[in-house]
């Protein structure tokens, strides 16, 4: 019926925006935009037209701008809106364009049809297919920042034409092919960045030298100039190639010694030259079929690794973009890596281990595409599962430096740590090895198929596992204490089940093969206050970020990043929130009980332990790093709960709605606001 009564309303002001005076379609534009993106209504509340004659401009609706009486600038970034931009397309006089930092998906053909845009900003988004070529009607564009999506295919040659340009952004995408020489005719270009992306081929040689090698790094393919790899050349000076790892691996026939015993036959051979003419033409053919058969075997055996599966993750939108995992056989990095050491995976313990070759014959299955990569459980032959994490984001990062950190995360050993197993390196493919847990996160517990037939999951489960999360991530500040290394994601879905439901924490040390900056973007509402100014990860914002997960559990709200699934909305309820900031509001008022999840509220003689627990929590979020506790003495504050057995049995009280008999409750049970 809710929804009955929605449509009606949004079909009404649709409605009444169409027969408004000049800003009508665009109105409709904007109401249909938040109909289909604005899924947790954040900006229900204020896109209203009090009066038929409103407009989106007169009722000055958040994050729009207005040129008399027509939409100019869409002002939205990190507003949690998910869903494409086509209804935008009817914009024709949009001026700026921001929408960085959402989920916004689809394509970014409809932009082009607002031909008076002069800056665009799309980062952080989840775009995908090409950039179309049809960008270059934009003619008024100055700035164009489309990084940080899923973008694929070449840069479009028709860039070139967008003379008034001044930022071009596509770095951290998936575009392929060569960088456009007819980028040189950009003469008003300030900043430009390509890096992190898969283009390949020489890199025009003015760029380079006006924009420095950051611009362009994380390109495997790239060659040319500065401290990039040299070119090789097919005899056309247009079709440059990236100088193999390894060029004595490839089959390499001069012409001119074949030419010249061909001349000598002119003026008459000798029986014994004939002979050696034909040997030579033998052995070069024999080399060149033998990398034939080496090549094709090669592709059978990467092919041959396909690992498919459900489409869990947080980032990219398919799996039909992953590359197949491979070895190369033969050969080697330009970082000096032969083919002996790039065949073999690095352990960190003793026991029996398998091959990388037995690990690329594995069934595997996708489990989730996390922001720093794809996680697959892999079968091997023998029936040992393992979980295999293939990073991307770190792709750039070198051998030594690589190894570096590899040895700080293999090295930690825990009952409550997702043990590293074994990684594997090349400049091309770096694979992680973990112990395979079969059961789940922590969020996916918390917040996964709440509504009805739904089995909460009780309190002595949730203060276990925080308590084993607790225990984990103290281990990692207590052998780093003095270099003061931090876990650097700590979060509800990195803190997973073993077969006996102990909670291990996974994903330390990863977040340091990132910028800072992007680790702590991606940390969303775990991130401490202090990040917003001082860009670093530390043990102190580990504790903090504990602190929300602590209120996750005690709430049963996510934080920012992960909103709640599907369930029964009340008011606001189901909106991502600022945990810490919505707790300390709520107590603030005295309505504490109200903070708990409803969950929990059902069960009998847990209120001395929600609370105390909530003064941890509490603990652990206060805004000044210095005066929050160490994890060791977090610790040491959740051992000294009382916990009493709360099984759905005896202790589970149907009828039992709050912690305090005197708090109103609404008709449908649930607590008054």
């Amino acid at each position: 019926m809710n929804c009955f009564f929605s449509s009606i309303l949004l079909l009404t002001l649709l409605i009444s925006a169409v027969t408004a005076d000049d800003d009508g379609n665009d109105t409709a534009a904007l109401l249909l935009f938040q109909s289909q993106t604005d899924i947790h209504g954040t900006l229900l509340q204020n896109w209203t037209l009090p009066v038929n004659s409103s407009t989106a401009c007169t009722a000055q609706w958040l994050g729009v701008k207005c040129i008399n009486n027509r939409v100019s600038a869409v002002i939205l970034p990190s507003f949690n809106l998910r869903g494409p931009i086509t209804a935008l397309s009817s914009l024709p006089l949009l001026r700026l364009l921001d929408l960085r930092n959402n989920r916004l998906n689809g394509t970014l053909t409809p932009i082009t049809q607002c031909t008076n845009l002069k800056l665009i900003y799309l980062s952080g988004n989840d775009f995908s297919g090409e950039i179309p070529p049809e960008i270059s009607s934009l003619r008024r564009l100055l700035r164009l920042d489309v990084s940080n999506n899923n973008l694929e295919g070449s840069i479009p040659t028709q860039i070139a034409n967008l003379t008034r340009l001044l930022t071009l952004r596509l770095q951290n995408n998936e575009l392929s092919g060569t960088i456009p020489k007819s980028l040189n005719s950009l003469q008003n270009l300030k900043e430009l960045n390509f890096s992190n992306n898969e283009l390949y081929g020489s890199v025009p040689k003015d760029l380079y030298n006006h924009f420095g090698e950051n611009s362009f790094e994380g390109n495997e393919g790239l060659c040319g100039i500065g401290n990039l790899p040299q070119c090789s050349y097919t005899g056309d000076p247009e079709s440059p190639q990236t100088v193999p790892s390894n060029p004595s691996s490839l089959p390499t026939t001069s012409t001119a010694t074949i030419e010249e015993p061909h001349e000598k036959s002119r003026k008459g051979l000798s029986r014994g030259g004939v002979v050696a003419i034909v040997m030579v033409n033998v052995v070069a053919l024999l080399v060149i079929v033998s990398f034939m058969v080496a090549y094709y075997c090669g592709k059978y055996s990467r092919e041959s690794y396909s690992m498919s599966g459900s489409e869990c993750g947080k980032r990219r939108s398919s799996y039909s973009s992953e590359k197949r995992v491979y070895a190369n056989n033969g050969g080697g990095d330009s970082d000096g890596t032969t083919a002996t050491d790039r065949s073999k995976l690095v352990f960190f313990d003793r026991r029996k281990q398998f091959e990388l070759e037995e690990l690329l014959r594995a069934s595997a299955e996708m489990l989730g595409k996390g922001c720093l990569g794809t996680v697959y459980k892999a079968v091997l032959d023998d029936g040992i599962t393992v979980a295999v994490k293939r990073l991307k984001d770190a792709n750039p990062c070198a051998r030594k430096e690589f190894e570096q950190y590899m040895d700080v995360i293999g090295k930690l050993k825990h009952p409550n740590m997702v043990k590293l197993r074994a990684y594997y390196y090349a400049k091309e493919e770096k694979l992680l090895v973990y112990d395979y847990l079969p059961n789940g996160s922590l969020h996916s517990l918390l917040h996964g198929n709440r509504g009805p037939g739904r089995i909460p999951l009780d309190w002595t489960t949730r203060i276990s596992l925080v308590l084993g999360a607790a225990r984990g991530l103290a281990h990692i500040h207590e052998e780093y204490a003095d270099s003061r290394i931090p876990h650097g994601n700590v979060k509800s879905s990195n803190v997973l089940l073993d077969k006996n439901g102990v909670a291990c924490i996974s994903d330390f040390g990863l977040s340091l093969l990132l910028n800072p900056v992007h680790a702590i973007a991606r940390l969303g509402g775990y991130k401490a206050p202090e990040q917003a100014e001082i860009k670093r990860l530390s043990q102190k914002s580990d504790v903090y970020s504990f602190g929300v997960l602590l209120l996750e559990v005690l709430t049963g709200r996510a934080p920012s990043e992960y909103p709640s699934p599907t369930r029964p909305r009340v008011e606001e309820e189901e909106l991502a929130v600022d945990l810490p900031k919505w707790v300390r509001s709520v107590v603030r008022d005295e309505w504490t009980a109200e903070v708990f999840d409803q969950e929990l509220l059902r069960y009998k003689n847990i209120e001395e332990e929600l609370v105390s627990m909530l003064h941890v929590a509490m603990a652990c979020v206060v805004p000044q790093p210095e005066k929050r506790p160490t994890m060791v003495e977090v610790v040491k504050l959740i051992e000294e709960i009382r916990v009493e057995q709360s099984p759905l049995g005896e202790d589970y009280d149907e009828s039992r709605n709050s912690l305090s008999p005197s708090l109103a409750t609404t008709e449908d049970g649930l607590p008054g606001y």
